[in-house]
């Protein structure tokens, strides 16, 4: 009786010890992380609504808002692809490239700013610059963009009902229903049932690999409801990191921007390669081994970027059913502008 009663008291303090533990990493958690809410706030001025929703997701979707008739804006941000388009660079218009790599729109209506330089500080914003930039959907102007929409009767109707008004098909209410499709676009995942309290949401190897993400100092700048996009960062603080995009500067210039980028989004980051701003590192273990030693000054063992690479899968979410579901498209009219594959033809 005495063997069996110091044996199950060896159980339960191993098993109040894990416990504690376990309560600990997530208290320890909850100091740099939130979990999602379900949808992302919407600004005064554009708030969300199912038939705005509905739009926004239609233009998203459609080819027609390109000079070619061919790239929309789920091209480059593929919501079947966790929304990206899986290349370095995207291809645009007459195939030209731009220098950085797509980042994903999952969850980014979370984050600081837009694009790598955080030349757009809302989604709207956003929505507005890859339309007429002449390297991916080349429209030349906003009014072109207008006029073509303006020759489906659908979307006319639409834009009625949605926004109301004697002339609601204007360039910043596409841009307003394109960012309330995107704030719904929100994928919790296994570490936000942990942040919620589920302590057995994350297996072992994950709770050991998120312990060192926090010690080593990556939270440091991957931290808040995103894991990331909260901040900017010089890329190479410590190590420098190969490439002639100045980032931030381009925008500034301001030496100190010079290289500086705003720290992405870890969440879905398994399913959101190749990585970087310049979509240079195709593998996650390299992508975290090259942060370590470029970003903090240290040198991860195997062991350690094993297990912080099992953590970061964690991250991954589901992208809503409803969004990444194919619209069917209004028709286009006899007036519509007929594709034009090159600029100049």
């Amino acid at each position: 009786m005495k063997k069996l009663g110091v044996a199950l008291l060896s159980v339960t303090v191993i098993a109040s010890g894990s416990v504690a533990s376990d309560s600990d990493l997530l208290n320890k958690a909850k100091n740099y992380f939130k979990p999602l809410p379900k949808e992302i706030p919407a600004p005064k001025d554009n708030p969300t609504t199912p038939e705005k929703v509905e739009l926004g997701k239609k233009l998203y979707y459609d080819p027609r808002l390109s000079l070619s008739g061919v790239i929309s804006c789920n091209t480059c941000h593929n919501l079947a692809t966790f929304g990206v388009d899986g290349v370095e660079t995207a291809l645009g218009h007459e195939f030209k490239t731009g220098g950085r790599n797509s980042p994903t729109v999952l969850n980014a209506g979370f984050h600081i700013a837009q694009f790598w330089d955080g030349r757009a500080k809302t989604l709207e914003d956003q929505a507005k610059g890859p339309i007429l930039a002449h390297v991916e959907m080349a429209m030349p102007n906003p009014e072109f963009v207008v006029l073509k929409l303006k020759t489906i009767p659908g979307y006319v109707e639409e834009f009625k009902k949605v926004f109301g008004g004697k002339d609601p098909l204007t360039y910043d209410n596409i841009a307003k229903a394109i960012a309330a499709f995107e704030r719904t676009l929100v994928t919790p995942s296994r570490f936000d049932k942990f942040l919620n309290g589920d302590t057995n949401a994350l297996t072992k190897k994950e709770k050991e690999g998120l312990k060192l993400f926090i010690d080593k100092g990556c939270a440091s700048c991957h931290n808040g409801v995103a894991v990331g996009g909260e901040m900017f960062a010089k890329f190479g603080i410590v190590k420098p990191y190969p490439t002639p995009d100045f980032g931030k500067y381009k925008v500034t210039k301001k030496e100190e921007d010079r290289y500086v980028f705003k720290v992405p989004s870890l969440r879905n980051i398994e399913m959101t390669y190749p990585y970087f701003h310049d979509g240079s590192v195709w593998d996650l273990k390299e992508a975290v081994r090259i942060m370590g030693e470029t970003q903090l000054g240290v040198k991860l063992t195997h062991d350690e970027i094993d297990k912080i690479v099992a953590f970061l899968k964690s991250l991954t979410g589901e992208v809503p059913e409803s969004a990444r579901t194919m619209p069917v498209l209004p028709a286009s009219s006899k007036d519509t502008p007929k594709p034009r594959i090159k600029i100049h033809d």
